[in-house]
């Protein structure tokens, strides 16, 4: 699986060297090789493991290599994070294998001096493994190792949650997450869904969140997804899913989607219409614009319209004339971390303490978008109360034309949030994306 390896190294250092999205420089990679089936799989499997595996796969790094590890050549920085994710993470891959094929990857991709150095270090490895044992002596130093999380986000939510939680959020960013789809009800039913996913091999089941959700446990690659790509379904989580349902659009309203990129909240609410009214889809962002309207293109919408704006206009732009309004807030994204490899290593308390001040400033700008008697929902998907709870009370204080309705009595199934003012799912207690949901009246009057 040489090709498949080389293809790994490529990808990751676009992620670590280049900043780019690993599902994105995954994805980009595997349609432009000529790979069997088994080798998408594997290089799947190396990236998205040797990504999500970060931080301590350069402290287990840092245990056989005397080099800094910013001071390495870069190849071989990412030939030894995946050699030594495949020595301590990979049962299955024989360690000759791995210690052979990286000291030929280094040979290809970087000065052939230093393959020597990619050789010691990985055979030194195989010898001695104790070498990278965690520590036991401090309890959140090796949840963090372990759980291949940043010590800093595991020591806040030890400090907000407690540690036996902490450690089941850990244990749950670290599973398989599913492809969670929509059936586009416009032209479809889920069960006729269910059914065509089926014959084409996919193993799913309906969504328990969701009355539109499936999850497919199973399935081939996106691209040869044929109900995905005849716009019968729209890729979408769960609990995203259940934004839409707290919003409540009805047909022939007029609604604002602040921030809708990529659409998928857009689209499930121009379903909820019967595609009859009219939705206007904001995003600050040229390419995300574009990827709304391919969505809602394929999906056979017409209603929805886009307009780059910065979501702080928003109220300026149209002041009081919105039916409802819904603010997707940018957020840490801290409830999703299993679906995003590689965001857990991207994000840093400052960016936190940043967000709350940014996400006022969106709800207000909204508020003053929605008609009197109309409704502003706040959703995001992270499970920081600062981001959510915190910012929805500031806003009803300097606000009280606005009043919080339940939103769990909105949500379509029962899994215990239905007497919920404000909805909060914890992926740990939930078993689904961590999000969060506020929805709020404007009064005809004071």
């Amino acid at each position: 699986m040489d090709k498949a390896r080389e293809t790994a190294v490529r990808i990751l250092s676009e992620v670590h060297t280049e900043g780019a999205y690993a599902n994105v420089a995954l994805a980009k990679a595997l349609r432009g090789q000529k790979l069997s089936e088994q080798d998408r799989r594997f290089v799947t499997e190396l990236v998205y493991g040797t990504v999500k595996a970060g931080g301590t796969l350069d402290w287990i790094l840092s245990c056989y290599a005397k080099n800094p590890i910013k001071k390495m050549h870069p190849a071989v920085r990412e030939i030894l994070r995946l050699g030594l994710y495949q020595l301590f993470y990979l049962d299955k891959v024989p360690a000759s294998a791995v210690c052979n094929t990286s000291v030929e990857l280094a040979k290809k991709l970087a000065p052939r001096r230093l393959s020597g150095f990619v050789n010691a270090v990985l055979r030194t490895a195989v010898r001695e493994p104790q070498r990278a044992a965690f520590p036991r002596e401090k309890q959140d130093v090796y949840l963090a190792l372990e759980s291949e999380h940043p010590l800093w986000l595991v020591r806040h939510w030890i400090k907000t949650l407690g540690l036996e939680e902490t450690r089941a959020l850990t244990a749950f960013d670290n599973t398989q997450a599913p492809l969670c789809l929509r059936a586009n009800t416009l032209r479809t039913t889920r069960d006729s869904l269910l059914r065509e996913l089926e014959e084409g091999g996919a193993v799913c089941a309906p969504s328990g969140w969701a009355p539109e959700g499936i999850v497919v446990k199973r399935h081939g690659a996106l691209d040869a997804m044929k109900p995905l790509q005849d716009g019968l379904a729209q890729v979408q989580d769960e609990s995203s899913m259940l934004v839409a349902q707290v919003l409540d659009p009805r047909p022939g309203e007029f609604l604002i989607d602040c921030c809708a990129a990529p659409g998928g909240k857009s689209t499930h609410i121009a379903q909820k219409m019967q595609n009859q009214g009219r939705i206007l889809a904001g995003d600050i962002y040229d390419h995300k614009i574009a990827r709304i309207e391919e969505n809602a293109k394929r999906l056979g919408i017409t209603i929805l319209e886009t307009e780059k704006i910065d979501a702080r206009e928003i109220g300026a732009a149209y002041e009081a004339m919105a039916d409802r309004v819904l603010v997707d807030a940018p957020c840490s994204g801290l409830g999703v971390l299993r679906r995003k490899p590689d965001a857990r290593w991207r994000k840093d308390a400052g960016e936190l303490r940043a967000l709350p001040a940014l996400q006022l400033a969106i709800l207000e700008s909204a508020a003053r978008a929605v008609k009197p008697d109309g409704i502003l929902v706040y959703s995001t998907c992270t499970i920081e109360q600062a981001e959510n709870r915190d910012v929805v009370r500031a806003f009803l204080a300097k606000h009280p034309e606005f009043y919080i309705e339940r939103a769990g009595a909105f949500l379509p199934a029962p899994h215990g949030h239905e007497s919920e003012d404000m909805v909060q799912l914890y992926p740990q207690r939930d078993g689904t994306d961590g999000f969060f949901i506020a929805r709020m009246h404007k009064a005809c009057r004071l």
